[in-house]
């Protein structure tokens, strides 16, 4: 309880600090407005249900991407890092902290898209499956987003550019753009990219139609949370004990 304690804190202190960052708007609400816009202008052919579905997708993807990564290398730059790890304060508490902080911005930005559909007159069939693919995706996203922090650093920027780097990739084979059943070959890169099975979902939701079936979507949602978790507990912890050496 004393560490669940210490994480909630941690959440607080980085509410308040990085929702307002530079690059936390950017990454997390302006470029999937964008990329919105643009789809809007050249993708009239595909209906309106799909063009929502792709937004609410990248939404959440974006979101929950947005804030972990940069939490760490502005707490380097700040020189607050190495006090929090001197602290007793578990390496776990402070990556659920930060995790926390990452799905509270992934789902306050996501309300805007869905009343977007809503007022639309866009019907989301199946709201269990839909709000469970939503939570379970942003859990699996932010656990993305902790894991391309690990690189020991003080220099937000670097992060940023790494996070970049595989983000802009993932959106583009995912099915936001075209759908999956007309991709063709790229439906064997698309398994590989959380966002597919997001999507999928989400197109589920709104459309009635998806190319996987639901339980393989949740499932593989699951097992890339479970594995982007590990692997980011793991370079923390490896990263923490450098640090802490040092002070």
């Amino acid at each position: 309880m004393g560490q669940l304690n210490r994480a909630l804190t941690i959440t607080k202190k980085n509410i308040l600090i990085y929702y307002l960052k530079g690059p936390v708007i950017i990454f997390g609400v302006l470029i999937p407005v964008f990329f919105f816009l643009t789809f809007i202008v050249g993708g009239k052919h595909l209906p309106w249900s799909f063009l929502i579905s792709g937004l609410t997708s990248m939404t959440v993807f974006f979101t929950a991407t947005s804030v972990s990564p940069v939490i760490m290398p502005w707490e380097a730059q700040m020189n607050t890092l190495e006090r929090l790890i001197a602290s007793p304060v578990s390496i776990y508490a402070i990556i659920i902290g930060d995790m926390l902080a990452s799905v509270g911005f992934s789902l306050l930005i996501t309300i805007i898209p869905i009343i977007l559909a809503l007022t639309t007159n866009i019907t989301i069939t199946d709201p269990l499956i839909f709000v469970l693919g939503v939570m379970l995706a942003a859990i699996c996203f932010l656990a993305l987003g902790s894991l391309l922090s690990t690189p020991r650093t003080n220099l937000p920027s670097n992060i940023m550019m790494l996070s970049s780097l595989i983000k802009f990739p993932l959106v583009f084979i995912s099915g936001i753009f075209i759908p999956l059943e007309s991709m063709g070959w790229g439906n064997y890169i698309a398994l590989f990219s959380p966002l597919t099975y997001l999507m999928d979902i989400v197109r589920y939701s709104m459309q009635g139609v998806h190319t996987y079936p639901l339980i393989i979507d949740i499932v593989s949602l699951l097992l890339f949370t479970i594995i982007f978790f590990i692997a980011s507990i793991k370079l923390h912890e490896a990263t923490s004990h450098t640090e802490y050496r040092e002070v």
